[in-house]
């Protein structure tokens, strides 16, 4: 953020298409235009492009938007944010760029960080940007997209995938998530939670796209497993059977289990695991506890069983994760489908 002397907010630039969609437009402006450092500094500076000179960007809605700045802009970008269209044309439906576009992205310095979210993955794609990555998309054009680009590993089960300096995210509000991702990887958690409460969402979503899948709807008399899980949440710091979970609705093990998939979408195992994960990354990011203390309270019970889930889930020790965060970068390879989960 600081460049010499001076300082200078991270610039973002969101690139806007033809076709594109007013509410994912304003996701990265809404999310990045809220935090500030101790001085009341934004930082993050965030402004739109279009592929051709400034002037007007169609929607799929009844509205045009004004774009203030023209290709140029990519040149300057510190991230570079391209959401969803409807009318990618080329990109869309052979998997290539047109002349337009490709001179576009051909102004992004070696070394931008780049996210997409929704189908704004095809652009990442066609330009080559995702060849031999981890990426997501929207679940209905997962199938599609990993069709037409082959060399991307899809993965249609997470809200959003960090890949180190390129970030993929789900469909529409899955774009929100991956926001308040990268502003919790820039400067932490508690920004993050802030950013989030202002906005009024939740600072994390359990569970990826499966959840979101259509299935048959189920009726509507019968439970959820809302209450275990915010049970659950109380009490990670204890041993916690799928049993104790179960009783929290009054169900057997089995009908919990099967519920459980079909509202959150992975099972109830994965999901305490990850939760635990997260409330480890917490720890290590806001306090000063010893390693062990802190795999105690995240109901790890030993620093070893913690070591272990941290390299499984996040591809680094406890305390390298520790160390990585206070210098303001986490590590390459992340795939998110709730809060610290890994596809």
């Amino acid at each position: 953020m600081t460049v010499g002397q001076g300082f200078r907010p991270h610039r973002i630039v969101v690139l806007a298409l033809d076709g594109l969609l007013p509410f994912e437009l304003g996701i990265p402006h809404r999310i990045f235009g809220r935090p500030k450092d101790a001085r009341g500094r934004h930082l993050y500076e965030v402004v739109t492009c279009s592929v051709r000179p400034p002037g007007p960007v169609e929607t799929d809605a009844d509205f045009e938007v004004h774009v203030l700045h023209g290709p140029e802009a990519l040149e300057t970008a510190d991230t570079v944010i391209v959401p969803a269209s409807y009318e990618l044309g080329p990109v869309y439906e052979e998997g290539r760029l047109t002349d337009e576009l490709a001179a576009a992205l051909g102004r992004i310095r070696p070394g931008t960080r780049l996210a997409s979210i929704c189908t704004g993955g095809y652009v990442l794609a066609a330009a080559g940007f995702l060849d031999g990555r981890p990426a997501t998309t929207h679940w209905a054009d997962a199938e599609r997209f990993q069709r037409m680009f082959p060399r991307v590993k899809v993965d249609a089960d997470v809200l959003f995938i960090d890949d180190g300096d390129v970030l993929t995210s789900a469909g529409v509000a899955a774009g929100i998530d991956l926001c308040l991702h990268v502003v919790r990887r820039d400067h932490g958690t508690a920004v993050a939670n802030e950013v989030a409460r202002r906005t009024v969402v939740p600072p994390h979503r359990d569970g990826g796209q499966a959840q979101y899948i259509h299935r048959p709807v189920p009726d509507p008399q019968l439970s959820t497993t809302t209450s275990a899980r915010a049970w659950a949440l109380g009490s990670l710091h204890e041993p916690i059977q799928l049993r104790d979970m179960a009783e929290q609705e009054a169900m057997s093990v089995r009908t919990f289990t099967r519920r459980f998939r079909e509202e959150v979408g992975i099972s109830p195992g994965q999901w305490l695991t990850q939760q635990r994960v997260e409330r480890a990354r917490h720890l290590l990011e806001s306090t000063d506890l010893s390693v062990d203390r802190v795999a105690r309270d995240a109901g790890f019970g030993t620093a070893q069983s913690m070591r272990q889930h941290l390299q499984q889930a996040l591809g680094v020790t406890p305390t390298a994760y520790r160390r990585t965060f206070r210098t303001g970068v986490i590590g390459s390879g992340e795939r998110w489908g709730e809060v610290g989960s890994r596809g």
